[in-house]
């Protein structure tokens, strides 16, 4: 019993040790003591009003917040949060301030402002506070303004999200409304060539959205080797409609439209995507393809608020399977494109270009209605003038004077762009290794055509050569095989 009476007695003195270090620690420069001065009233009282974003909004979030606290008047201080689960818990300010308030914890002190980088266009890096807290007042109105970026292990579906808290409920809604209007006039993206892709972050298996600037491709008219009727019907689709915006308004018509390039591989959808958004400069560009497409949602609307725009959606048939397949399986991410396109206002000077190797297992419902598509372009092999155009474009900078460069063309039959761009640049290297670059010699030529026949047939096929039709002869149905280019060398 004596035992047990001074364990006792023990524990009740350490507690009460305890609690003095807790409350000495405490002080005045807790998290609510700082609150409560600042808002002149219990912080756990009042509401908390919030906004979320995607997460490639977070250099636009800041460029806002930055906005409204540079107008007249205004007056901010920045601070951190010393939380030790910060980088991988979400948290919200209601529950920042309830475990600061709580006399049985650990105390929540100030700490270092946590920022994140990111690099904009023209080299410029922009830090964007991750998880801080702004003290702000405006006139009478007293605010507590909490941003919190994506954690490193908070889920596929973070967000990005700012909150207001204030003793004037209508001055916390205001904030954000003034934001989120900033946002948009300060757009980061805005008039730039920008790429969304999804990565991985550093520590864990957490898709991180990624948003990379890339310069305005010069693409010069002559570089797109196409037939000239179908080019024209190309850019009076993708640039004619603007130049024309006022009349086509004034006249009730719309000004959203979709365009489909199709076509083997090889044979230049993307050079003519890149050619497109070379000539649109004063529009903005966004590029995505792959797993990013998954944000299809959030892209749209991103390419709304930045209209006139362009949203490009490289090999769309990753997401738009015919649904009558009986092996395809339903893609919600279709649904959410078919439901983006339909609901983009009419005045929206907004341009959806898709691009696919296999237009016949799209979608009808996408790609065989107007108002969602509205030019399906097919982009054809090359026929001679073609080859002809492609060997003196891809052939810039070279010596061709030993080269029967109209035998070229003639022999190439079946070659698309990339496999004339490809088998130069193997006759460039071979003629560097023989020590004559940048001379071009027929044995240089038919050394890259062997290199890149040595393959076989689908190696051949890879690099750009036609495959024919299934149900051709020797060609089982349902088979592909590649045609043999003239003259070319068998494997």
């Amino acid at each position: 019993m004596q035992d047990d009476a001074g364990t006792e007695d023990f524990l009740r003195t350490l507690k009460r040790v305890f609690d003095l270090a807790q409350s000495q620690t405490r002080g005045s420069d807790t998290l609510v003591d700082q609150l409560r001065a600042h808002l002149g009233a219990d912080p756990s009282a009042l509401a908390v009003f919030s906004e979320e974003f995607e997460p490639f909004e977070h250099p636009n979030l800041q460029a806002g917040v930055n906005a409204w606290l540079e107008r007249p008047g205004v007056t901010s201080e920045l601070i951190g949060i010393g939380l030790e689960s910060k980088r991988y818990m979400g948290h919200s300010l209601s529950d920042i301030v309830a475990r600061a308030g709580n006399p049985d914890g650990p105390p929540v002190i100030p700490g270092p402002v946590d920022y994140t980088n990111f690099h904009l266009a023209d080299g410029k890096v922009m830090p964007c506070v991750q998880f801080g807290l702004y003290l702000v007042s405006s006139g009478d109105a007293r605010l507590a303004v909490f941003i919190h970026g994506p954690t490193e292990s908070g889920g596929p579906h973070q967000k990005l999200r700012v909150e207001a808290m204030s003793g004037d409920a209508v001055a916390g809604q205001a904030f954000l409304a003034d934001v989120t209007s900033l946002m948009q006039a300060h757009n980061v993206y805005r008039g730039h060539v920008v790429s969304i892709g999804v990565g991985q972050i550093q520590f864990g298996p957490v898709p991180q959205t990624l948003v990379h600037f890339h310069p305005r491709p010069r693409i010069a008219r002559d570089e797109v080797v196409l037939p000239a009727a179908l080019l024209e019907r190309i850019e009076r689709q993708a640039l004619r409609f603007s130049e024309h915006a006022d009349e086509l308004l004034e006249a009730g018509r719309s000004l959203k439209r979709g365009m489909l390039l199709h076509g083997l591989p090889g044979t230049g959808k993307t050079l003519t995507v890149m050619y497109l958004a070379g000539q649109v400069r004063d529009r903005t560009v966004i590029l995505t393809t792959g797993r990013s497409m998954g944000l299809v949602t959030s892209l749209a609307q991103m390419a709304r608020t930045l209209a006139p725009a362009v949203l490009v959606l490289e090999d769309v048939d990753l997401i738009a399977e015919d649904r009558g397949n009986p092996y395809t399986r339903s893609n919600p991410v279709l649904f959410e494109l078919l439901n983006e396109m339909d609901g983009i206002r009419n005045d929206a000077d907004l341009l959806f270009v898709l691009t696919t190797n296999r237009p016949d297992v799209l979608e009808p419902a996408l790609a065989a209605r107007p108002g969602r598509i509205d030019l399906v372009a097919e982009l054809p092999l090359p026929d001679l003038q073609g080859r002809q155009r492609l060997i003196e474009l891809y052939g810039r900078g070279l010596d061709l004077s030993e080269v029967d460069a109209q035998d070229l063309a003639a022999r190439s039959d079946g070659a698309t762009p990339a496999y004339i761009k490809e088998m130069l640049r193997k006759a460039l290297l071979i003629a560097a290794e023989r020590g004559h670059a940048p001379r071009i010699t027929a044995a240089d030529v038919d050394a890259s055509l062997a290199e890149l026949a040595e393959g076989g047939r689908l190696a051949e096929r890879l690099a750009g050569l036609r495959p024919e039709a299934p149900g051709a002869a020797g060609v089982p149905a349902g088979a592909r095989a590649v045609v043999r280019v003239t003259g070319f060398p068998n494997s």
